[in-house]
C-alpha cells in the first residue's frame, strides 16, 4: 500500500471513529496547560491532574509562580518524576513568561522554545492544543504508532516523523491526528502488547500485514 493511500484510510477512519479527540490534560488557559505539560514529562496525565489544582491554587499564574522558592514548587510536585529538573524548569518558565512575555504564553513556536522545559513537543502541544494550529507534537506514543502502522518511514527522531506526517495530514486535520495518535498508542496500539484484535485498522496496518 502506498503511503498516500494509508494516510487517507487512517484519517478517514479516525474521522469517523474518534471525531472528537482533545489532551487528556485537565487546564482552563494557556498558563495551566504549559504547567501541566511540563509536568508530563515521562508522567501520566492522571498523576498530573492529580498534581495541577492544589498547584493552580497557589500559583494561579506566571506571576505568581515567578516569586516562588524551588522549595515551593518541589513539595506541590514531588509525587510526579523528575521533581527537581522539573521544579527549576516551571519556576524559569514563569518567570521569562512574566518579565519578557508579560506573562501572556506566546504562540509562536520560537518563542514558546525560549522558556526554560519548552522544548519542540511542548511547544507543538501548545500551538496545537491552545491555538489551533497545524502543529504536530511528536511524544514517544506518536513516534511509535506511526511508525508501526506505517504513516512513517526509517524516521530515526521526533522531528523526522513529525516532517513525515504534517507532509501527509491536511492542515485543518493535524491538532486533531496529534490527539488521534496520542489516543491510539495509549489505549490500543500499546508499546510492549497492542490490542490489534481491538484495532479498526487493521486492513491498512504496515504491522498486522507483516505479521
Amino acid at each position: 500500500m502506498k503511503t498516500a493511500e494509508r494516510f487517507e484510510k487512517v484519517i478517514s477512519y479516525f474521522s469517523e471513529a474518534m471525531p472528537v479527540a482533545e489532551t487528556e490534560l485537565d487546564y482552563t488557559d494557556p498558563y495551566e496547560l504549559i504547567v501541566a505539560v511540563i509536568l508530563s514529562a515521562q508522567c501520566t496525565d492522571k498523576r498530573v491532574n492529580l498534581i495541577t489544582p492544589p498547584f493552580f491554587k497557589i500559583f494561579p499564574d506566571a506571576a505568581s509562580l515567578a516569586a516562588a522558592e524551588q522549595e515551593e514548587v518541589f513539595e506541590l510536585i514531588k509525587s510526579c518524576s523528575y521533581p527537581n529538573n522539573k521544579a527549576k524548569h516551571l519556576l524559569g518558565m514563569a518567570r521569562m513568561l512574566d518579565q519578557k512575555f508579560h506573562g501572556v504564553v506566546p504562540d509562536k513556536l520560537e518563542e514558546l522554545q525560549e522558556l526554560p522545559g519548552v522544548g519542540r513537543k511542548t511547544a507543538n502541544v501548545i500551538l496545537s492544543v491552545v491555538f489551533q494550529k497545524p502543529a504536530m507534537a511528536v511524544d514517544t506514543h506518536v513516534f511509535r504508532v506511526s511508525a508501526r502502522i506505517g504513516l512513517t518511514t526509517g524516521a530515526k527522531n521526533p522531528y523526522e516523523t513529525e516532517m513525515q506526517l504534517i507532509k501527509h495530514i491536511p492542515e485543518e486535520k493535524i491538532p486533531l491526528a496529534h490527539h488521534w495518535l496520542i489516543l491510539h498508542g495509549r489505549y490500543i496500539c500499546t508499546a510492549r502488547k497492542p490490542a490489534c484484535e481491538q484495532c479498526g485498522i487493521n486492513d491498512f496496518c504496515r504491522y498486522v500485514n507483516k505479521k
